[in-house]
């Protein structure tokens, strides 16, 4: 199906579980796909593929290795010549991209995004969880990586109608990333392999495309540029609606105490541990009692403001703006609670549990 034109004659369509952009003539594409990556003058048409087999299936390679894997769907699956393409693969389905586009004077400017950070989001310099070595892949154990790799992408396909020199299109992909990454930052996305907050999942891919037809030559494409801009807002239009539409990703979802303070490994079950644990429990509050209560509890405005400001407490702790004893006497004034030594995340927890419990 044609979902969308873009300038010059270029189609976006959408089939067989991919969004495929098709080139109307020559195209200049620096792409991070397996297949055909890095800068190319030569291809015909870049797509995103929807590889998730649906919940509980494991993914079906076509080939051994992913770059031909990639080869094979573009031959089989979309009718591309492999040696023509670059393509990008996901877990997000194709139904929830999103296409933004801005225009000043004869500039156009087109992101198409997909994007999912519920199961992978992660923080540059986390764990890793593999080390390759002259194509081998070794998984590295949980106490030096951060164990399994989840689902969880967000591809950007990027399409401006000017002619940029090689230099200048990479620089477009550092834009780009760094408007992404400020859309994670103003969700507060957590990092799963770390307590930090997301700069992006551990799989994420980009291809930036340019028309060295074009009459308008552009040679930066930094944030002080009418490019860098006009990257900067479609990029981050297209993320956080893409995040919005696969998962419902959004400020106000956000509003949750266990999903403000969950990076720390706060959860329900750990809260409900801790409370079986304490001296105060006498066995008259059940576990479905105090689920409920902390469901009723855990989006009040009081507890979301309090939560914040503690999970800001331990960010500024750990990035070197604050000492251990101010961060300890902050969360005391927050929390009611003085315990000098416990750790951060056990006085959060000892805070949730008194104010659901009484």
């Amino acid at each position: 199906m044609l979902i969308h034109h873009l300038p010059d004659g270029d189609a976006i369509h959408h089939y067989k579980k991919s969004i495929v952009v098709i080139f109307s003539g020559e195209r200049h594409v620096l792409s991070t796909g397996p297949n055909n990556g890095g800068y190319r003058e030569d291809l015909q048409a870049v797509f995103n593929r929807d590889d998730n087999p649906g919940p509980g299936m494991a993914c079906v390679m076509k080939d051994d290795t992913y770059e031909g894997h990639m080869n094979l769907v573009a031959l089989e699956d979309l009718g591309l010549d492999p040696a023509r393409c670059t393509g990008l693969c996901t877990a997000a389905s194709m139904k929830n991209a999103s296409i933004q586009t801005l225009t000043y004077r004869d500039l156009i400017v087109t992101a198409i995004v997909t994007a999912g950070i519920e199961h992978n989001g992660g923080r540059a310099g986390d764990p890793a969880t593999f080390y390759e070595e002259n194509g081998r892949f070794f998984m590295l154990p949980s106490e030096e990586g951060c164990g399994e790799q989840n689902p969880g992408t967000i591809n950007t396909i990027l399409h401006i109608n000017a002619d940029l020199d090689p230099g200048t299109l990479a620089r477009t992909i550092m834009t780009a990333t760094e408007a992404k990454t400020a859309v994670l930052q103003e969700l507060m996305a957590r990092s799963h392999n770390s307590g930090g907050l997301a700069t992006g999942s551990g799989t994420d891919g980009i291809i930036s495309i340019c028309n060295p037809e074009s009459s308008l030559k552009l040679t930066n494409a930094g944030k002080n540029s009418k490019l860098g801009e006009l990257i900067g807002k479609t990029v981050m239009a297209a993320t956080r609606e893409a995040l919005f539409r696969q998962s419902g990703l959004c400020p106000d979802r956000q509003r949750d105490v266990l999903r403000i303070l969950g990076r720390f490994g706060i959860d329900e079950d750990i809260l409900w541990i801790n409370y079986r644990e304490s001296a105060g429990y006498c066995g008259n509050v059940s576990k479905a009692e105090f689920i409920d209560r902390l469901d009723r509890w855990k989006g009040s405005s009081e507890a979301v403001v309090t939560a914040y400001l503690l999970a800001q407490l331990v960010d500024l702790k750990s990035w070197g703006h604050i000492c251990q004893e101010e961060m300890d006497d902050g969360i005391g004034k927050l929390t009611g609670i003085q315990v000098p030594g416990q750790k951060a995340a056990e006085r959060m927890a000892r805070w949730i549990i008194r104010e659901i419990t009484g």
